[in-house]
């Protein structure tokens, strides 16, 4: 490391990678306000002065059939970024999720000597446990979200520290719902759905058309209830359109990012699955997983998931406590009455809020120091 602080190389594939990489250099930056960090990221790192090389955009490319179609695109980006990188080494590379972009390159910078960092570890028990042998190959150390991943890496003679989920910090224990609400908008008294369909373009066009038409069912059964949408950065000229088609008429307030606001003040929702799912979870939200994607890659990914759930809560608590709906069954009729279901039944949400409550606390670990004080050793070592 040259002079008081290291110089950090950083890949965050997309919205949900920004958002944990922003949280990281948040403790980053605490421990060393000088420091240096660049590559590919998006606003949130940026707010801490991460000099992005690419938009983290770039990457925001789900299922097999999407992945081929940007092939050539991404592997231009890694292999112009790791010339970069090779040409003048940082301290050490921290890949943010994004495993089939950052693997193959960790495991290039790793053979040259730079230290290989992957903060978020692949779901390898839940799907695609052989990826496992890639971890071992490509990285010096892992940084696991969850309590029990530790053990597995061990297993396979692969470093790796618990940091908890910085979205458990990030998020109150106990939700601003009124504050939430005024700041919407939004009455005390309403009765008010989130709906979340997705931080990549690949999900919006999948999936946004199911959750506006349950939204259309849902009022058809509820006139009274409000809809809060909040659209990822760049998105909202792909969502606009779909309201006249899918959702004519609904009283649906789209919200120009405020994700964390529109789960705080909502009574449930409607989301797909991803980062987005546990979020709605520390905020105590009860909640219907929706999820859609091409034909051939949900026939691929269903023949390597290991587990029955698919939503993170759901495999967290290691039970259907909130409704999954993928696929063919992610209607507009089910996904609507799924929803219904929580608003008719206000006690199963209580219920389900203080198993949400206790989830919250065993994740809350104060992630952006525990990482930053391994991430320290490892540069160290």
């Amino acid at each position: 490391m040259k002079g008081d602080a290291p110089r950090l190389a950083m890949v965050a594939g997309e919205a949900s990678g920004d958002l944990l990489a922003g949280l990281l250099l948040g403790g980053l930056k605490a421990r060393w306000p000088a420091l240096q960090s660049f590559g590919i990221g998006g606003p949130k790192m940026a707010a801490h002065g991460f000099e992005a090389w690419w938009p983290h955009e770039r990457l925001a490319v789900r299922g097999y059939v999407e992945v081929l179609r940007h092939y050539r695109q991404l592997v231009g980006i890694r292999r112009d970024l790791a010339a970069r990188l090779l040409a003048d080494p940082p301290d050490a590379f921290i890949g943010v999720d994004a495993p089939d972009f950052n693997l193959e390159l960790e495991g290039r910078l790793k053979a040259q000597g730079i230290k290989a960092i992957h903060f978020v570890s692949p779901s390898i028990w839940a799907w695609r446990g052989g990826r496992i042998h890639d971890m071992r190959r490509a990285v010096d150390h892992v940084l696991c979200l969850f309590p029990f991943e530790p053990e597995l890496y061990a297993q396979h003679g692969i470093a790796a520290t618990y940091v908890g989920h910085p979205l458990a910090d990030a998020i109150p224990l106990e939700v601003p719902r009124a504050a939430s609400r005024a700041a919407l908008a939004l009455a005390p008294d309403d009765e008010v759905v989130a709906l979340l369909p997705g931080s990549r373009r690949s999900e919006i066009q999948y999936i946004a058309p199911r959750l506006l038409g349950a939204a259309a069912e849902m009022q058809r059964a509820r006139p009274a209830l409000k809809f809060v949408l909040p659209v990822v950065p760049g998105l909202r000229a792909l969502i606009e359109p779909m309201l006249p088609r899918h959702a004519r008429g609904v009283n649906i307030a789209l919200l120009d990012g405020r994700s964390h606001e529109a789960l705080a003040a909502c009574d449930v929702t409607l989301v797909a699955s991803g980062t987005a799912t546990l979020e709605a979870a520390l905020f105590k939200r009860p909640m219907v997983i929706a999820y859609n994607m091409h034909a051939l890659s949900w026939q691929m990914m269903k023949r390597m998931k290991y587990q029955p759930w698919v939503g993170l809560p759901n495999i967290l608590l290691r039970d259907f406590a909130v409704p999954e709906l993928l696929q063919d069954n992610a209607t507009p009729a089910k996904l609507a009455q799924a929803t219904l279901r929580w608003l008719a039944d206000p006690a199963s949400g209580a219920a389900l809020s203080r198993r949400f409550e206790a989830l919250h606390r065993e994740l809350r670990r104060n992630t952006a120091k525990t990482a930053t004080d391994a991430i320290e050793k490892i540069i160290a070592a």
